[in-house]
């Protein structure tokens, strides 16, 4: 974004905090959509706050579709098996929506047994999804949310399953195979690691044979590590200073980092503890800390900046969508107005409206991806909805590319 005006923090950036009683669990009663099947769970969300997760009491209880007329809440409380409890129902209620893009989502069912712990976890999930450093984490903190994925989808044994990791890295599967081989792992689709044996150390010798980084050895060997595997903090201060920091900065607004600052990224970064209290970064540690959040596209103190919007709209970035109809891709995917409504939510303002002519002359105009076999969409519709306000686009609307 533009502007002399130095951004203002609209929002206080606060890290990722998973309160204990998440951490530790509370019990809650699932059930599906159609109301046929509850069953009591412990909901646990893990202590980096990636994963909300349950797990079955063996208590799962079936029942028959009745034709009492009774209303909904009172069908629901018999199902639940909580009619004789005090209170309204929905007040005890949680439901948590997910989906792997905006369309195809998921409703969750849970409902707790006192309204207190119900209306903590809905705070705390709702704080956790919407906590700005988590939106924008850095490569570091992906990598160790799919650790962390792996060891919690353990098979009945409590090992994680080799298809697993096939799966979660299935570009290359020769190439996971000789990465697992050389950690001396399980290999076979069908086998199964212990935990134990999986310890972060190993997973990161694992990412590392799976997708070497030779260029990073060499930019590693120039800063100063060609004769010894490390570099020391004042090496690590010269590269960070003269090589990554943009000259044309304010050296009073952005200063340089002093050795001691920089001596704080060592101890956060280097595994090594010995090599980090001797003031020195092995390549895995400046790997990681390059992965890290001080290299993030975005820095983090300006994720919650609300920038001067006073200048001339080509004093900006515009947050633009493509094909905005397509859930998916663009030779099959289907098309929704759902999306439009979803990227606008997300912050999206400048979306496109690929109009086509009706079959006939009666017909009305579609949006459609033209000459492909995705599906079509009203326009009257779309532009309906969007009209209507449903998106809620707040004080500086959206512009439109209609073709």
């Amino acid at each position: 974004m533009a502007g002399a005006q130095p951004g203002v923090h609209a929002l206080q950036l606060k890290p990722v905090s998973v309160p204990e009683s998440l951490r530790k669990g509370n019990k809650f009663m699932k059930w599906d959509d159609d109301s046929t099947t509850v069953t009591p769970v412990t909901l646990t969300v893990d202590p980096k706050g990636y994963f909300l997760y349950w797990t079955d009491q063996n208590k799962v209880r079936h029942h028959n579709s009745r034709s009492d007329c009774f209303s909904p809440e009172a069908k629901l409380r018999e199902l639940l098996d909580v009619s004789t409890l005090v209170g309204k129902m929905e007040n005890r209620m949680l439901t948590v929506v997910s989906g792997t893009d905006m369309v195809s989502i998921t409703y969750l069912n849970f409902m707790a047994f006192q309204e207190e712990i119900a209306k903590e976890w809905a705070e705390e999930l709702f704080n956790l999804a919407s906590n700005l450093l988590v939106q924008n984490m850095s490569r570091e903190a992906c990598l160790e949310k799919a650790y962390t994925r792996l060891k919690l989808q353990l098979n009945p044994e409590g090992r994680i399953p080799v298809k697993n990791i096939f799966r979660m890295f299935s570009a290359d599967r020769k190439r996971v195979e000789t990465a697992l081989e050389n950690c001396n792992l399980p290999s076979g689709r069908s086998d199964s690691i212990p935990q134990e044996d999986f310890t972060p150390e190993v997973y990161g010798l694992f990412l590392s044979n799976i997708c070497s980084r030779p260029e990073l050895d060499h930019i590693f060997s120039d800063v100063g590590a060609k004769s010894r595997p490390y570099l020391t903090v004042e090496q690590m201060t010269e590269f960070i200073n003269n090589k990554q920091r943009d000259p044309r900065l304010n050296e009073i607004l952005y200063p340089p980092l002093k050795p001691e600052q920089v001596q704080l990224l060592v101890d956060k970064y280097e595994p090594n503890a010995s090599l980090a209290q001797k003031g020195q970064i092995s390549v895995e540690g400046f790997a990681r800390y390059l992965n890290g959040e001080e290299n993030s596209i975005i820095p983090p103190e300006k994720l919650d900046q609300s920038e001067d919007m006073t200048f001339p709209l080509s004093h900006y970035f515009i947050n633009s969508s493509h094909n905005t109809y397509l859930t998916a891709g663009q030779l099959a995917g289907n098309s929704s107005v759902e999306m439009y409504k979803q990227v606008l939510l997300s912050g999206c303002r400048c979306i496109e409206l690929d109009c086509w002519k009706g079959r006939t002359t009666e017909e009305e105009p579609v949006i459609t991806h033209g000459f492909t076999m995705t599906t079509e969409i009203s326009f009257k519709v779309t532009e309906g909805e969007l009209a209507g306000g449903s998106a809620g686009v707040g004080d500086w609307g959206a512009c439109k590319d209609s073709l």
